[in-house]
């Protein structure tokens, strides 16, 4: 494994979703390059932490399909092509907010409360890993209320992280997520679902265009 990317984000004990955080976005970026071996040693110590949080996010990037695990090799960086990002984007703009839509006649006033909150709590933050965290529980909340598992495991099966982690990654995100998710919330607390659904679309959407182009750089 290259010995020259620095993936150190602190001394301070690391969470799982945060060292899963590090590891996507350098797999994402090309820092960590196809058919790349990583081994739990060298990454613990680039990015500070012990072995245990870094075999787990290991597990959990094998699941979201971004690196394989080989007998004898340990985890392998898998290839992630553009026509699969774009794909998933794809999927994600249909099956999300139909997922809202389904959802918003079940939200409780504990769901808006936390909606505004969550929404609140993302533009007054100035700390990415708190925004990212606050970005995944908004999101979830979105889609959660509908009494579809079946859509719901579609959606948790396409995602591969993707979403959570972009704010890190495109420049910019972070303000116009902001907006975006303004005009979300308000469609679902006016009780326009219809709306609320074609916003979550272009979001996600527009994001989806963003995360290529910014690969690409």
């Amino acid at each position: 494994m290259s010995k020259t990317v620095d993936l150190r984000i602190g001394n301070r004990e690391m969470l799982h979703n945060k060292v899963c955080t590090v590891l996507r976005k350098a797999i994402l970026k090309g820092d960590l390059k196809p058919g790349e071996r990583l081994v739990q040693t060298e990454l613990a110590e680039q990015i500070g932490v012990s072995r245990m949080p870094v075999r787990e996010a290991l597990r959990t990037l094998e699941i979201e399909g971004l690196v394989t695990m080989e007998p004898h090799k340990g985890a392998i960086v898998r290839t992630i092509s553009k026509e699969d990002i774009v794909e998933i984007y794809e999927l994600r703009a249909i099956l999300e907010p139909m997922a809202l839509k389904k959802g918003i006649p079940n939200f409780t006033e504990e769901d808006l409360e936390n909606l505004k909150k969550y929404h609140q709590q993302m533009v007054e933050t100035d700390s990415d890993e708190v925004y990212t965290e606050l970005n995944a529980k908004f999101h979830k909340l979105l889609f959660s209320r509908t009494q579809s598992p079946r859509l719901l495991g579609f959606i948790e099966t396409i995602s591969l992280g993707f979403a959570q982690d972009t704010p890190l990654i495109i420049t910019g995100q972070i303000k116009k997520s902001n907006q975006e998710h303004e005009q979300i919330l308000q469609s679902i607390l006016n009780q326009n679902i219809e709306q609320a659904g074609n916003h979550l679309a272009h979001h996600i959407s527009r994001t989806g265009e963003e995360l290529i182009t910014s690969l690409d750089k």
